[in-house]
């Protein structure tokens, strides 16, 4: 009997078995599911981002609907000055070198380094013996030529009244007339030798030629001065008054010139911190040409240097003051803002509703600022709480002292430390509450306990319990 062979897998086909369409099916869900997981999980990301974003922005206070808190000031009409500014030093008015005129031996030295002298004063000695022999022995020649023209007159008197008397020759008159004339002449020499001599010894006093601060001293006492040194005595330089000197750019020539045509115009010196005013001045030199390789015009100012404030050398911040612009229209530098389109002020109107008005700048500084046009006296203009101000926008209105005022010095910033600590302590206090509460309770129970006892002890005194009767019998 024959038997066929059984096939144990007809999905066998070539040695390889075909998938099932079960196992297609199911590979097919779990990749399915796996897909719908991610992305579920990934739009729960971004909603709970979205949600975090709504809240951060609620807690933020960005409320639309409530009003602006701001602070505001009315523009106001003064005269405002018009200044250029510029950089100079301070130069003394006058700085002279004391030298001596004669050579000789310093004898004394009548000043102290650092001193205030005046005009004439004495500052040094140098020995005179030379120069008063010198002066003497001119004072000598002098006498001796006055007393032989004296002899000399005499004679030409004989002489012409022989002369006249024809008892002498008009010669020998003319002769001596000639000779006296010479002889006057050499006495009117010796004069000037006489005063040559006094010059000279007066020289031997080293004077002051002006008021001013002496400086420190070049030459000690003892020592031999010359007329040819080059460092001199001393120094004097005139403090009071001083002068600074100053530059400006060349596109300012014009305007100088036009202020300086219709009068004397005022210098300031400010500090060492920029902002005091330190002197006033006034001006009172420009120069004649422009620096060519700075394309700067120098200017001389002269100030009173009352206190001694300005010192030479130093180099100080000017201000020329070359107009006044009379009745401006002035609001606080912070009201005006910046734009896309130019400058611009949000104006409070009716109801508090804010306007963006653009305004024309003539200029301003760090408080002020002028406005040519866009503003009049009667508007109100926002100065402070821009951060979250638009064009049409409902602001409240503050009072200005209520406005933020700076940090003297930044803040602590709080470590993790500090805050688990601060945690720590708020939940010691929470537990020490818990703890007053849970005594409380546990007085309050006791206090149950014993009324409930005397309670019980008094039904008890009065009659016994069945349990105890039945217990007695």
């Amino acid at each position: 009997m024959l038997f066929k062979p059984e096939q144990k897998d007809d999905t066998k086909i070539g040695g390889t078995r075909k998938p099932s369409l079960v196992s297609r099916i199911l590979k097919r869900m779990v990749s399915l599911t796996i897909t719908l997981v991610i992305v579920g999980g990934l739009g729960y990301i971004g909603w709970l981002a979205w949600q975090q974003k709504q809240a951060s922005n609620r807690g933020a206070g960005a409320r639309p609907d409530l009003p602006v808190p701001v602070l505001a000031a009315t523009p106001r009409i003064q005269d405002v000055p018009v200044y250029i500014d510029g950089v100079g030093s301070v130069r003394a008015l006058n700085n002279v070198i004391v030298r001596a005129q004669v050579d000789g031996k310093l004898i004394s030295v009548n000043f102290v380094e650092g001193q205030d002298v005046k005009k004439g004063d004495v500052l040094g000695e140098i020995d005179p013996v030379l120069y008063k022999a010198a002066y003497d022995q001119a004072v000598a020649k002098k006498a001796q030529d006055e007393a032989l023209l004296a002899n000399q007159r005499i004679d030409l008197a004989r002489y012409q009244q022989l002369a006249t008397s024809n008892a002498g020759s008009k010669q020998q008159a003319d002769t001596q007339k000639a000779v006296v004339a010479q002889q006057e002449a050499l006495v009117r020499s010796d004069q000037a030798a006489i005063d040559n001599a006094t010059a000279t010894l007066g020289y031997t006093k080293i004077v002051a030629p002006l008021s001013g601060r002496a400086g420190l001293r070049q030459v000690d006492q003892g020592n031999i001065i010359h007329a040819a040194d080059a460092t001199g005595l001393v120094i004097i330089t005139q403090l009071q008054p001083i002068a600074v000197w100053f530059s400006l750019p060349q596109q300012q020539i014009v305007r100088v010139n036009a202020a300086s045509a219709k009068g004397v115009l005022a210098v300031d010196v400010f500090g060492n911190d920029g902002v005091t005013v330190v002197d006033t001045g006034k001006l009172t030199g420009i120069d004649n040409q422009v620096d060519p390789t700075t394309g700067t015009l120098r200017l001389k100012a002269e100030f009173p240097n009352g206190n001694f404030q300005l010192w030479p050398g130093q180099f100080v911040n000017v201000r020329l003051r070359v107009e006044t612009l009379p009745k401006a229209v002035v609001v606080p530098t912070s009201a005006v803002q910046r734009g896309p389109a130019g400058t611009f002020s949000y104006v409070i109107g009716g109801d508090n509703i804010v306007t963006a008005k653009p305004v024309v700048v003539t200029q301003q500084n760090e408080t002020d600022a002028v406005i040519a046009s866009g503003l009049s006296t009667t508007d109100r203009v926002v100065t402070t709480g821009f951060a979250n101000l638009s064009d049409g926008a409902k602001v409240i209105i503050g009072k200005d002292e209520q406005a933020p005022a700076a940090d003297l010095a930044p803040k602590k910033k709080r470590s993790s430390r500090d805050v688990q600590a601060k945690d720590g302590q708020a939940k010691d206090g929470q537990a020490k509450d818990g703890q007053a509460k849970d005594g409380q309770g546990e007085r309050r129970g006791k206090k149950g306990e014993g009324d409930q006892k005397a309670q019980t002890g008094a039904v008890s005194s009065g009659s016994e319990p069945p349990g105890g009767a039945a217990k007695s019998q």
